[in-house]
């Protein structure tokens, strides 16, 4: 599994995106010892966007805050505005897409965002206002989803904007905002991190590195994790999504190392595990790899999304009764989650059960998370009552 910052928000498997601290701790090691330029000749070629190119902003994006926030007599009322006029429809429009990995000029431009890249953009346009600005790492519980026959890990970001720091001024009641793509009430009970700019760019670079290892361009991908093991050291998920990158490639001593450097990060890192695992069931170890599997695997018993993501996995492989066995054990498990009642829908729909599809169908589109999905639902819910 890949890990990713989607919304909810790669790790592949197997990839990851996450984040962790704003500074190194003394503890974490230097990433230079697992880093295997020698592999992957050429990876100098494919250029990896500077922090200035990923934060900055065009004239035309410029204009649009100042049009926007100018207007407004207090700071409050001023944060207020620009989110606002971001989510509008009638203004800016800005649409939810999984895979838009962007800058955040060209995520101004293509009025398309996934929650890291939204956060990026919001950063610097807040920024600009002149507001204070902070990314939040969200600890949600393992989530995957699948695309192009992967399994990606994902997680989720999001930015607080807070008036300007003034030497003067007493604040008594917090005005500090949390701009979100997908505000959900159930995420309030998670714990939250507010990890640096710097951090922030590594999780842009190693969503950029998953996408290049889905589409086999392991020279580019080595390019983007290596830039984002450099610069965040202490983010256990490119460390991840590195040692697939090694063991796809054929260099499996620094795979190895690579997953052992994320769990020194994170024991809990399950992703590495299974990917660990993995790797000593190809090199013959199976003792090792069979004692990892089953202690991962009792451990994500209770996860819906472990579930669901096996009832992906049979769905994709034309074993539909087992895919209805794994999606309903995960909505026993959260009965909420848009995605595994979309799961059982499309299960049923290939079995034949056109009721069962649509009535699935309708609590998926209930229960979706923002206006694109529920109008993807909509758009396939009046195909099947037309049937």
């Amino acid at each position: 599994m890949l890990t990713v910052i989607r919304c909810l928000s790669i790790t592949l498997a197997v990839v990851s995106l996450l984040g962790c601290q704003s500074t190194t701790p003394a503890s974490v090691k230097p990433a230079e010892p697992l880093l295997y330029d020698e592999g992957f000749k050429g990876f100098e070629l494919f250029p990896v966007e500077t922090e200035q190119e990923v934060f900055a902003l065009t004239d035309e994006a410029k204009a649009f805050v100042d049009r926007v926030v100018w207007p407004h007599d207090n700071s409050t009322q001023r944060i207020t505005a620009l989110i606002d006029a971001v989510f509008d429809r009638s203004d800016f429009n800005l649409l939810y897409s999984n895979d838009a990995n962007t800058t955040a000029s060209e995520t101004f431009q293509n009025r398309a965002a996934n929650c890291l890249s939204m956060s990026i953009m919001a950063y610097s346009l807040a920024e600009h206002a002149g507001f204070k600005v902070r990314f939040r790492d969200i600890q949600i519980p393992e989530y995957w989803t699948r695309r192009d026959g992967f399994s990606l890990l994902n997680g989720h970001v999001n930015v607080l904007v807070s008036p300007p720091d003034l030497s003067q001024t007493i604040r008594l009641v917090s005005t500090d905002v949390v701009v979100d793509f997908d505000p959900q009430d159930r995420r309030k009970h998670f714990p939250v991190e507010i990890i640096s700019k710097q951090v922030a760019l590594a999780m842009f670079y190693n969503n950029k590195g998953a996408d290049a290892l889905i589409a086999d361009s392991y020279a580019r991908a080595y390019a983007y994790f290596r830039e984002a093991a450099l610069l965040a050291p202490q983010f256990d998920g490119v460390w991840v999504n590195l040692g697939i990158l090694y063991r796809r490639s054929g260099y499996t001593d620094f795979a190895e190392k690579s997953y052992q450097r994320a769990i020194q990060i994170d024991a809990e890192n399950y992703t590495a595990w299974e990917n660990l695992a993995y790797l000593y069931q190809l090199n013959g170890d199976l003792e090792r790899a069979t004692e990892i599997a089953a202690d991962v695997e009792r451990k994500r018993q209770s996860n819906p999304f472990y579930h669901f993501i096996l009832g992906e996995q049979a769905f994709d492989e034309g074993q539909l009764e087992l895919a209805i066995t794994y999606y309903s054990r995960a909505y026993k498990l959260d009965d909420d989650k848009h995605e595994i009642l979309f799961g059982l829908s499309k299960t049923y729909y290939e079995m034949g059960d056109i009721n069962r599809a649509e009535k699935y169908l309708s609590m998926a589109k209930r229960r979706a998370p923002n206006s694109s999905e529920e109008q993807r639902y909509d758009g396939k819910l009046s195909k099947l009552q037309h049937l």
